[in-house]
């Protein structure tokens, strides 16, 4: 598996990630694995935007929403 460096972490960084990994019970080697897994798991903003911008579908204008979920109310 590939290792990460970290040059130059400031010492309250440092100090803040070691106390969240004693917290859950985990090393701090563990605990950042976890938190960098999660962190490459998550789309960019840049990704989530591209798919936004990718999907095609109806558009429906402020005043049929607005009629659309007043009559949805109105229903329960």
């Amino acid at each position: 598996m590939p290792n990460v460096l970290v040059r130059d972490l400031p010492d309250d960084v440092h100090a803040g990630l070691q106390r969240r990994a004693e917290a859950a019970g985990q090393s701090l080697q563990q605990y950042l694995t976890a938190e960098l897994t999660r962190l490459a798991a998550a789309p960019t903003m840049d990704e989530v935007l591209a798919r936004i911008a990718r999907r095609r579908g109806g558009r429906v204008g402020h005043r049929t929403a607005v009629g659309d979920l007043a009559a949805e109310r109105e229903r329960r």
